[in-house]
């Protein structure tokens, strides 16, 4: 069963590698990433702005070497792309 686990947790990692966070300015998306809790066990991570596929390869990568459970999805209806972190 998998862990509890914080988006906080998520965020702090990724900032600490470079990774900016996205902010909404002016009605548009500055590019960065985006972490969100998505239950007890688990996190979504986003890439707003350009690049979004290579860029969550590379903050895969980053998470797996951290010891997270990680697995790219799509929102439904052909939704934004996401990855899905969990601890096992």
């Amino acid at each position: 069963m998998a862990r509890l686990i914080r988006a906080d947790s998520i965020d702090r990692i990724l900032t600490e590698k470079g990774h900016h966070r996205s902010e909404f300015i002016d009605g548009n998306w500055d590019p960065g990433i985006r972490v969100a809790q998505a239950g007890r066990r688990q996190a979504h991570v986003f890439w707003d702005g350009p690049g979004e596929s290579d860029q969550l390869e590379v903050i895969t990568v980053e998470l797996r070497a951290a010891d997270y459970h990680v697995v790219p999805t799509q929102q439904d209806r052909g939704g934004r792309r996401r990855l899905e972190v969990t601890r096992p």
